[in-house]
């Protein structure tokens, strides 16, 4: 299939509104449309000035598409596709679409008409940038909601900065040229002053120069070869649940671009993670996705430690630089028991050689992402784990009452109930049992073993013993807590591992698309819990579906397989994008769609997943179903590449076939023409006496019998498909098969004894009945060719083991058993045998029996005639016919 070049766009960018963008954009589109472009006005800003409307007199501008909440209609996709100019003008690339449009976000509209080909003019102010967004709002105070990711930009073939003097803009707002009377003294108070846009100006010239740059590297890279200006660079942003985390990511992700880097988001998921609540759950989704759209990998792993996690992680991908968010520092013990401070160092010593980058957080509030901190997650509270520390502290104090009783020292009370805090902190879930455990312990020492006993009163000299035993206490809990979260981490890694190893051997394993299909909908199950659609692709085009429901191998409901979903899986084969359910393309579809990509970029497959509509993914899942993706991507590119490979091999062999088949030819038929045409002139020109006038004749018979077999059984060969001849099989007497081709014997038959018998005239077999009688022909011939005269030859057909057995026997010398296999070879003309007259031959006609019989289902081979002679017997299915005189009336 001819890939369709993809579009070029151009971004009029300025720093404010009225800057001039739109104004700029229709200038130089009418004169595009002089020089002879087709161009179409797909979109203007209703609030676009007046001078700037009358731009568009003579211009052909799509009628707006009337959708649910939006005043002055929106962005006809489809008309623009079905209109497919050269050149479409679709103002405002940060607009967020209506509800129930194809997309949620403009600029996706653009994407796809880049894709099919148009070139697009379009235009954005500097404060919808993605990577800029938290640097504008720290100059203007205003958070811009509608946004554009960076990748834009970098895929823009032209970014045209649009540049005006503040002072003029100023100017033009207090005209009232920019927005209606009343409305400018609205938007003139919160962002346009002069400082605002000066800092905007500012930014919009430095954003515009990195572009300029970068394109200008892209160009000496392209010319050097790609190494002169390659950094490999490495970028590690750590996202965490905060919401200033993205101010981070933003860092990062313009990080990545000025060093022409690669980009890696990093979370790490703690055992606590269940307790976080939904909304700390819920932003970290929110950063996660942040970070994808600006064109980070994303990857999630899971320790206790997170410190030595990212360091570890930073250490076996080959990063250079790690980019890590500060909160404002509290003071005193507050900031001791933050932990944020500890945090950093420890990634500073964990990780000498690195470049860490520490951006500033603006979140006063430290208890918000305090890594100890328990404000935002979800306290849960088990009555089977109360119960246990319960009942492990009151076996604790039993025992040591038991010691004492006994007349052991306290001490040894001491140790058992600390042993009892362990216990519980091993056998429980949450470090608050462990917590709560040791202050129990405390409790039951002094209440049981300090006097006056029974009583919560201790004299001052075991003041230091309570504080001792605590600090212990809860030492031990905490470090038997983080052991086992560490051991619940570890887990989950040797989980995911597993996971991963299982589906790469299986897939490894897997040899055809059907079993590859098959095992993908498996492991994807196997990690997701939900139902799954495998769209395999072929040409850019659907070519089968799949579904996989549960572990019983249900099929996914119908209801998934419409033609309104398959349209979303052709939109996301053409896109090569995710699109459906829980994305921003085609959101209501009944499935998210992902595709599988090799690594040229082509979409092998498509997969569906049926997500519930309140439960998210979970980062894990997330991360594990991205890697199986790559897997099974590899494996789809390898079956692909071998079935290429294995077609390409049949050509060769193929061509190899005509190649030997034509030299053959060339060489088999010079003799027998020249043998007729030499004694059809001879008795033209000469009046020979009648004996030797026949047997002039009798060679041009022969010659011309050599020459009918001979198209005969290329007429057969023309019949093969690839490697393969297709058979038209029907159910046919074997009685009148024999008879047909004993018919067609050479005529040096006659100097052979030939017969046939057949065990019951009524055996029928399912059978091409014109490529079996030229296996018998060829069979009988080959027999008279390799007999002396006189020799019997017999035809038997029978049935044996529910098949149709067909014998051509006869008494010649035989066939020794080095020539058994090779007999039936393409162009094997005989060893040792001897033919009786010494005839040429090609070898195609036993080559060819063993093709049609096995096109049947059926085999051929050689057995020896006792006592002298060899058997061809090949095999052929049996037919049933219910009532055989109707069959023989049609006949």
């Amino acid at each position: 299939m001819k890939r369709e070049a993809r579009g070029e766009l151009k971004i009029f960018f300025g720093y404010a509104a009225g800057a001039g963008k739109t104004y700029a954009m229709l200038e130089e589109a009418r004169a595009v449309a002089k020089s002879g472009v087709d161009v179409v006005v797909g979109v203007i800003d209703p609030h676009t000035r007046p001078e700037t409307m009358a731009l568009l007199e003579g211009m052909e501008v799509l009628p707006p598409l009337k959708a649910e909440g939006a005043a002055s209609g929106e962005f006809d996709l489809d008309a623009a596709l079905k209109r497919k100019p050269e050149l479409i003008l679709v103002d405002e690339l940060a607009h967020t679409n209506a509800r129930g449009l194809r997309h949620t976000k403009r600029y996706s509209d653009i994407e796809e008409l880049l894709n099919a080909g148009i070139h697009v003019f379009t235009t954005v102010n500097v404060q919808h940038v993605e990577s800029l967004n938290d640097l504008v709002a720290s100059i203007t105070q205003v958070i811009v909601e509608e946004r554009v990711p960076d990748s834009i930009f970098d895929r823009a073939e032209q970014l045209e900065l649009v540049d005006i003097e503040p002072e003029e803009l100023l100017q033009r707002l207090k005209d009232g040229n920019v927005y209606k009377a009343g409305q400018a003294e609205r938007e003139l108070a919160p962002f346009f002053t002069p400082d605002n846009l000066v800092a905007l100006r500012e930014i919009s010239l430095r954003y515009t120069a990195d572009q300029v740059n970068q394109e200008l590297e892209t160009i000496k890279n392209s010319r050097t070869g790609g190494s002169r200006y390659q950094l490999n660079e490495h970028i590690l942003v750590c996202v965490g649940p905060s919401p200033s985390s993205k101010k981070v990511i933003r860092t990062a992700a313009r990080m990545a671009s000025a060093f022409h880097g690669r980009f890696t988001a990093l979370y790490v998921e703690t055992p606590d993670f269940e307790t976080f609540s939904d909304e700390m759950k819920k932003q970290i989704h929110e950063n996660l996705h942040l970070a994808e759209i600006l064109g980070a990998k994303l990857t999630t792993t899971y320790s206790d430690d997170i410190p030595y996690q990212i360091v570890e992680f930073a250490r076996v991908s080959g990063i250079s630089k790690i980019v890590i968010g500060r909160q404002k520092q509290a003071k005193g013990l507050k900031r001791f028991f933050s932990g944020n401070a500890g945090f950093i160092d420890r990634i500073l010593s964990l990780a000498p050689d690195l470049e860490v980058f520490v951006i500033p957080d603006e979140e006063p509030d430290l208890r918000r992402e305090g890594l100890l901190s328990w404000r935002g997650r979800k306290l849960s509270f088990s009555m089977k784990d109360f119960c246990k520390t319960v009942l492990i502290m009151a076996a604790a104090a039993a025992a040591g009452l038991l010691f004492q009783y006994m007349g052991m020292r306290d001490a040894n009370a001491v140790t058992i109930l600390i042993l009892g805090v362990l216990v519980t902190a091993n056998q429980t879930n949450g470090r608050i049992y462990g917590v709560m455990a040791s202050l129990a312990g405390v409790l039951l020492f002094n209440f049981f073993f300090i006097s006056p006993r029974f009583t919560l009163y201790a004299n001052a000299e075991y003041a230091v013993t309570f504080l001792v035993m605590l600090a212990a206490a809860l030492i031990t809990s905490t470090l038997t807590s983080r052991a086992h979260s560490q051991a619940s981490a570890s887990a989950l890694n040797v989980y995911r591992t597993d996971i991963l190893l299982d589906a790469g051997s299986r897939l490894q394993h897997a040899e055809s698309l059907d079993e590859i299909v098959i095992e993908s909908e498996r492991q994807i199950y196997k990690i997701m819990k939900k139902p799954v659609l495998f769209y395999t692709v072929e040409k850019g085009e659907i070519a089968n579906i799949y579904s996989y429901d549960s572990q019983q191998e249900r099929p996914v409901n119908e209801l998934y397989m419409t033609g309104e979903e398959q349209a979303v899986v052709k939109w996301v084969i053409r896109n090569k994008k995710k699109a459906g359910k829980r994305t921003d393309t085609l959101p209501g579809a009944k499935a998210y769609y992902i595709p599988v990509k090799d690594g040229h970029n082509e979409v092998l497959a498509v997969v569906g997943l049926v997500l519930d509509d309140s439960v998210p993914l979970e980062d894990m899942e997330r991360s594990l179903l991205s890697a199986l993706l790559g897997q099974i991507a590899f494996a789809l590119e390898n079956y692909y590449s071998e079935r290429k490979k294995r077609e390409t091999e049949v050509e060769a062999e193929r061509e190899r076939f005509r190649a030997n088949l034509l030299r053959s030819i060339s060489h088999d038929l010079r003799t027998p023409l020249t043998s007729i045409s030499g004694s059809a002139s001879s008795l033209l020109s000469t009046d020979f006496a009648p004996e030797t006038r026949k047997k002039l004749t009798q060679g041009i018979y022969e010659d011309s019998i050599w020459l009918i077999e001979l198209v005969e059984n290329l007429l057969a060969i023309s019949r093969f498909d690839g490697d393969k001849i297709e058979a038209r099989k029907e159910p046919q007497l074997l009685e009148e098969v024999i008879e047909e081709a004993m018919n067609h014997m050479t005529r040096k038959s006659i100097e052979h004894i030939v017969s046939s018998e057949v065990e019951d005239p009524l055996l029928m077999a399912e059978v091409d009945v014109t490529l079996i009688v030229q296996v018998l022909v060829n069979l009988i011939n080959n027999a008279v060719e390799y007999t002396p005269k006189g020799s019997k030859i017999q035809i038997r057909a029978f049935s044996e083991n529910g098949q149709a057995v067909v014998q051509v026997a006869d008494d010649g010398n035989g066939v020794p058993d080095s020539e058994k296999e090779a007999v039936f070879q393409m162009f094997y003309t005989g060893g040792s045998r001897e033919k009786s007259d010494s005839r040429r031959g090609m070898g195609l006609g036993l080559a060819l029996c063993k093709s049609i019989v096995e096109a049947h289902g059926g085999r051929i081979c050689i057995k020896d005639n006792v006592p002298r002679g060899a058997i061809f017997e090949f095999t052929l299915p049996l037919a049933e016919v219910k009532n055989y005189e109707n069959f023989n009336s049609n006949r």
